[in-house]
């Protein structure tokens, strides 16, 4: 494998990290058959001296100065100081910025770093579901702590498919089944109220929802599960508990499950839309 002669210097500046320049760099190192270079990494640019120094160190040396900058005031120092000094330089992401540019008719965001953000709100969201049927239908109730949102209701008030169209927002959310005969887990009581939202739902739906239930399970339609008597049971003593706990409640009669999230989380960013 050859090498370049006097083996040059690569200058990887950046208002974020580096990391796309450097990889690009590599690529195209390999394109001439040697990785016989010498990088330095020059991250987290937010001035004008700190490209100046990039330019007072590589000039009159056997350099190239490659950068990703997306901040205006960055590109027309580095273009400016470029024009002053005989350095290869190499500007990664203008000529496809300026193709976006064009091609859309609208200005770049200009903000370093904004890859990585968008970044972390995937993996937020991969956290979120995991986090969310980790926690589903009552399960390890110590987590409840964790949540953003604490789902409660009785069986068939949409807990678990708001709990995973959440989770897909990115909020963490637990939920928990109510059942008269079994007393909440004590974590529930220390969650903020506000954390905490009650689901109720129209007897009258709720009946005609269990019976579909149990007919795909090819269950006994004549089970108590649906019986009016206990349903307005399971609705009376989840509501007194609701109140017990202070929580928002929210009907979700004949509601999708798109509307109430998007209530509940306007009511967790305080009204404002996400």
């Amino acid at each position: 494998m050859e090498e370049f002669p006097d083996k040059p210097i690569v200058y990887i500046v950046s208002d974020s990290i580096g990391d796309t320049a450097e990889f690009v760099v590599k690529a195209v190192a390999s394109q001439f058959d040697s990785g016989q270079i010498e990088m330095r990494r020059i991250p987290f640019v937010e001035d004008k001296a700190q490209i100046q120094a990039v330019f007072e160190e590589a000039s009159g040396t056997n350099a190239i100065i490659a950068y990703t900058l997306v901040v205006p005031k960055l590109r027309l120092a580095m273009a400016a100081e470029a024009e002053k000094h005989n350095v290869q330089t190499a500007d990664i992401l203008g000529s496809l910025m300026g193709a976006f540019n064009r091609a859309t008719g609208k200005e770049p965001h200009s903000e370093a770093g904004r890859v990585r953000q968008m970044g972390k709100e995937y993996f937020r969201r991969i956290a979120a579901v995991e986090f969310a049927v980790k926690h589903d239908d009552g399960k390890n109730p110590r987590g409840l702590s964790k949540a953003d949102v604490v789902l409660i209701g009785i069986s068939r008030t949409s807990k678990t498919p708001l709990s995973m169209y959440l989770a897909h927002q990115g909020v963490m959310v637990a939920n928990l089944p109510l059942v008269p005969e079994v007393e909440p887990p004590e974590e529930l009581f220390r969650v903020s109220p506000s954390k905490v939202f009650g689901l109720i739902i129209n007897p009258d739906q709720l009946r005609q929802i269990r019976i579909e239930r149990l007919k795909a399970l090819g269950l006994d339609e004549s089970s108590d599960y649906v019986a009016v008597e206990r349903i307005d049971q399971e609705l009376t003593y989840a509501r007194r508990l609701m109140k017990k706990i202070g929580c928002t409640v929210f009907e979700v009669s004949d509601k999708a499950v798109e509307e109430v999230a998007k209530r509940i989380i306007q009511t967790i960013k305080g009204g404002v839309e996400i």
